[in-house]
């Protein structure tokens, strides 16, 4: 059974060309430190039928801003951990991020998950 992140955030919608260049500069390096898959996702139908949370009401999207998940998909935790330790002391990533920042990390919710089920 695999484990994975998953990163829910607001991004401007004025900011997703910038942010897809740079999701997949994130991708194409954490693949090459061992992140089996890298896929991101902008919401389309968020909104949640009776008795569920949505989405949009975790993330909060002001006018403007649209929902995004990203899903990082490892072997296990401890070779995420592994794999995140190699992706931050890569200098590339330094030089991916843009001065100005394309979405605001105090919204971004995150969590890891192991695997129960594969279909």
């Amino acid at each position: 059974m695999k484990y994975i992140d998953l990163y829910l955030l607001p991004v401007p919608e004025a900011n997703i060309p910038a942010y897809k260049k740079v999701a997949a500069k994130f991708g194409k390096i954490a693949k090459e430190h061992g992140m089996l898959s890298y896929n991101e996702f902008m919401g389309n139908d968020l909104e949640a039928k009776e008795g569920l949370q949505s989405f949009v009401k975790a993330a909060k999207p002001k006018d403007g801003e649209t929902v995004v998940v990203a899903v990082a998909e490892f072997k296990s935790r401890a070779h995420r951990d592994q794999v995140m330790k190699k992706l931050m002391a890569d200098p590339r990533m330094a030089e991916i991020e843009p001065e100005t920042p394309l979405f605001s990390m105090k919204k971004m919710h995150y969590g890891g998950f192991s695997g129960i089920v594969s279909a």
